[in-house]
């Protein structure tokens, strides 16, 4: 497993490869753009080379991902909103897939009671959309389909709700599924105990397929257990608490992905001592499964 953090891309967004090598991330996340405003940033073809080369030279930091702007609801019923959603992603993908990124983080959004069913041919079809308006190489930057801490109406707060809209976008190969372990927590699903880590992972190889798994998110949880929230906290300090989350991070299906942190820190972000700590709860995950 390698240990990620999401940093502050910086102008150029090169100085994010450095912002993760100086507390010892191994996989870096970044905004694309601001992550509440509408307007993309706009980087020139050269600047995105530059962070491809750098990416490929840097002998530390293995791997990008990007996340894709708060603002975005794919299933919004406004049709404003959905269009301007729609643009974004596109936007935001065109410099994920720009920068090389092994994928594009999503929060699908919410269908503000419009209901599931009814917003998920406009969520598909705006996916479709900004793929094939993006997609531009051999190995294409997928989107990744993000689990919901599962407040209000938000979709794809289950991993059945992720199956169809997979399914329904005719199971294309460019989706994946970033799996967040605070959002998990908050909506109901356990994994606390080894049995219960495993029982997770096969509700993810039965519904999405632990084949689209491409990161997780690692984040311990300021609520507790099915309180619907999303809220981030130190791993180690909320009610997830080491234990709970070493029993799913040494899961033999989870070895190899990128598990980044999107922890507050000390008010700014993970730091040093934050992935030193993911590291240590990782091992202690992978002792309990010797």
């Amino acid at each position: 497993m390698r240990i990620g953090a999401h940093v502050r891309a910086g102008k150029g967004l090169v100085p994010a490869l450095a912002h993760g090598a100086e507390i010892g991330a191994e996989v870096v996340q970044i905004f694309t753009q601001s992550p509440r405003m509408w307007k993309p940033s706009q980087y020139g073809p050269e600047v995105l080379a530059g962070y491809r080369a750098a990416q490929l030279a840097h002998p530390t930091v293995t791997s990008t991902f990007c996340h894709a702007t708060y603002l975005i609801n794919l299933a919004s019923p406004d049709p404003v909103l959905a269009d301007k959603s729609r643009a974004c992603l596109t936007a935001n993908l065109a410099t994920a897939e720009g920068m090389g990124a092994d994928g594009l983080v999503l929060h699908i959004g919410s269908h503000r009671g419009s209901g599931f069913d009814t917003a998920l041919p406009g969520v598909v079809d705006a996916l479709v959309e900004a793929l094939d308006a993006v997609d531009a190489s051999e190995d294409p930057c997928p989107v990744l389909l993000e689990n919901a801490a599962g407040a209000g109406d938000t979709v794809g707060r289950s991993f059945e709700e992720l199956a169809r809209v997979i399914e329904a976008a005719g199971a294309d190969e460019r989706l994946g599924v970033c799996l967040d372990t605070q959002h998990l927590w908050a909506s109901g699903i356990p994994f606390a105990t080894t049995a219960e880590a495993d029982a997770l992972v096969d509700l993810i190889g039965g519904t999405v397929g632990l084949d689209r798994l491409r990161c997780l998110h690692l984040n311990d949880s300021k609520v507790a257990f099915g309180a619907n929230k999303d809220r981030h906290e130190n791993i180690g300090d909320g009610t997830i608490g080491s234990d709970g989350l070493s029993a799913l991070l040494g899961h033999p299906a989870l070895q190899g992905l990128a598990a980044i942190l999107e922890v507050p820190g000390a008010g700014d972000g993970p730091r040093a001592e934050d992935v030193v700590k993911a590291r240590e709860v990782w091992q202690a995950g992978i002792a309990l499964r010797s």
